[in-house]
């Protein structure tokens, strides 16, 4: 048997028959990932035509390869984005997959994206 996976995000358990949680499951995302991810929009807005939105993906895909990246820094560009996707036919459905694993990496700061591309 053969599984193919395509990327996915948050926690992923592999098990075999049934799995049982206590105390709940946290996940991290990496410095590394988090980029990828930066990456991935960009190149998406990028696609899109949409070069405004994409340079504040830069933006945030070289803050977040800083040391200590700035989240406040990165939560207003992102918001930035998720407006204009927003109002752009199908932008809001191309870019959620990366915008939404960066909004939760974000914490609390990551709310209002999320409350955008609900």
């Amino acid at each position: 048997m053969v599984f193919n996976i395509g990327s996915q995000q948050g926690n992923i358990n592999n098990v075999a028959g049934d799995q049982t949680i206590h105390g709940g499951q946290h996940g991290t995302f990496t410095a590394t990932q988090t980029v990828d991810f930066a990456v991935e929009l960009e190149a998406t807005l990028r696609r899109l035509g949409m070069d405004r939105a994409a340079d504040d993906a830069a933006e945030v895909r070289r803050e977040l390869a800083r040391p200590q990246p700035d989240r406040e820094q990165i939560s207003a560009r992102l918001t930035r984005i998720a407006q204009a996707a927003t109002v752009v036919a199908g932008a809001a459905t191309a870019v959620a997959g990366p915008l939404t694993a960066l909004a939760h990496w974000l914490g609390a700061l990551g709310a209002p994206i999320l409350g955008l591309l609900a």
